[in-house]
């Protein structure tokens, strides 16, 4: 599928549902699909999910011809009691926008046979914390698990920086990088002070 069928679907969803992008989702969608990353600071409720999930569904139409199989997408939440629930959002929109997609979970509480299935086979989409992301790339099968990550997702960065869990956030995204240099990586926050500090230590100076 390309980019601008995942576009038009994206447009259409939107339509069926009397909404229309807000110009700051579609300037994340532009800058995404240009291959910047960057922070992301809107108010609750203004739509920043559609703004970084849609961009990396539209970045998948970016791929010639059949869409690669394996994990694409990391979407990092600080608390795993939502996993479940951001799972559950990103699956409402993508079961019509990109049904060929498989969205997953892994946290403390994934269960083994869980586990089990998505070493044998990664999902598209993987919603994590900062503490399961680190115990998975600390595995001997690692960086063939995420040889075509293409997006990560920080949600909430404003819970996670300054803390242990944003340092091991950092260092995830670091070891990554060395694995996929080209990585897009956008960080979500309602609230934040310094945006120029917090983009800087999320991104390491990288962004754009």
């Amino acid at each position: 599928m390309s980019r601008n069928e995942v576009s038009g679907r994206i447009d259409a969803w939107l339509d069926t549902r009397g909404w229309k992008a807000f110009p700051f989702q579609r300037a994340v969608w532009k800058a995404a699909l240009a291959g910047q990353s960057g922070l992301l600071h809107a108010s609750t409720g203004a739509g920043k999910t559609f703004a970084v999930w849609f961009a990396a569904l539209q970045r998948a139409g970016l791929d010639k011809g059949r869409a690669k199989a394996g994990l694409r997408v990391l979407w990092i939440t600080p608390m795993r009691a939502l996993a479940a629930d951001t799972q559950r959002a990103l699956e409402d929109s993508t079961a019509e926008l990109l049904p060929e997609w498989r969205i997953g979970a892994r946290t403390g509480d994934t269960k083994p046979a869980e586990r089990a299935r998505q070493t044998r086979s990664m999902p598209a989409a993987l919603v994590t914390t900062p503490e399961s992301l680190t115990l998975m790339i600390s595995n001997a099968a690692a960086h063939e698990q995420f040889r075509h990550l293409d997006m990560v997702i920080v949600d909430e960065w404003h819970e996670l920086m300054g803390s242990k869990r944003g340092v091991q956030v950092q260092l995830a995204l670091a070891r990554l990088r060395t694995w996929r240099p080209g990585l897009v990586v956008w960080g979500v926050s309602a609230t934040m002070g310094d945006l120029d500090l917090a983009r800087q230590v999320l991104l390491g100076g990288g962004e754009g």
